[in-house]
């Protein structure tokens, strides 16, 4: 689970952005004690109803949110997710936000999962990419964990990737591979990125840890595997879709990383409703 100090500060941001100074609406009602339940109207896996319950909390701290369903479970149609008693006020303002945040969230966690369970039996790790929402990217990565994937690197700053741009920066994958490895600390991990299979041999003979493969088709991960003959990890990553990702698994290759897993997910539809 995320920090709960990060949830909080992030939590702050996003109802300044959707209250702003008032919720015009709910402001100039009378208020009164109100009991509500959160309902699964598909099936899928769940994820992110703690943060949804810090939502309230951060809101009114007198609203009591029982959860009903955890992070990672499989819920179905007409499942309650979750039941809420306190200010009715506070309840509405707090509903589109937390309903956005379950919503998205399920939806990744379920379409990883389905990349997942295609390829379960060949022990290949699915990764996430930084293809994500600008500052809901900690949220996002954690929904890929919950629906049984792996995180990539996160930012940046935790991991040396070398890609094409990179490789024009610095006049070749060696020249980068050099450049790099002269300023970091020696504990850092490095991959680099190769299009052809003339630069997978070069890669292959520097101190890199893993090399991805990007958008090889099937055919060429074969022979790039092959080639390698396991003294590198090896990445593929580029058009991976539900339909070719057992293909791809097979090849023998460690890893498969895929930014659908998140850009590509649709929100599952979760609502709130008082009773």
């Amino acid at each position: 689970m995320l920090d709960r100090l990060f949830i909080r500060e992030k939590i702050k941001q996003f109802l300044l952005e959707d209250i702003g100074y008032s919720d015009i609406t709910t402001d100039n009602l009378k208020d009164k004690f109100i009991k509500a339940y959160i309902l699964a109207k598909e099936d899928g896996i769940l994820a992110g109803i703690d943060i949804a319950k810090e939502v309230f909390n951060v809101i009114d701290e007198n609203i009591n949110f029982k959860i009903m369903k955890k992070d990672g479970e499989f819920i179905k149609k007409g499942d309650i997710i979750g039941y809420l008693y306190g200010s009715g006020k506070s309840i509405l303002k707090g509903e589109r936000l937390s309903l956005n945040i379950i919503q998205r969230l399920s939806g990744i966690a379920t379409n990883t999962n389905k990349y997942i369970n295609l390829i379960k039996d060949t022990g290949v790790k699915i990764l996430d990419t930084r293809k994500t929402t600008p500052g809901f990217r900690a949220f996002e990565k954690y929904a890929v964990k919950v629906g049984g994937g792996y995180n990539h690197r996160f930012a940046l700053y935790d991991m040396v990737m070398i890609k094409d741009n990179h490789k024009v920066l610095a006049g070749g994958i060696k020249e980068a591979v050099n450049q790099i490895k002269e300023k970091i600390s020696p504990m850092a991990k490095i991959e680099v990125e190769v299009n052809t299979l003339e630069e997978l041999k070069e890669a292959m003979e520097l101190d890199v840890d893993i090399i991805m493969l990007d958008n090889f088709d099937i055919e060429q991960v074969k022979e790039a595997v092959k080639i390698n003959n396991k003294r590198k990890k090896l990445e593929v990553s580029g058009n991976i879709t539900l339909q070719n990702i057992r293909d791809y698994a097979e090849t023998g290759v460690d890893f498969i990383s895929s930014g659908a897993l998140v850009h590509s997910a649709k929100w599952l539809d979760i609502s709130l409703k008082f009773l």
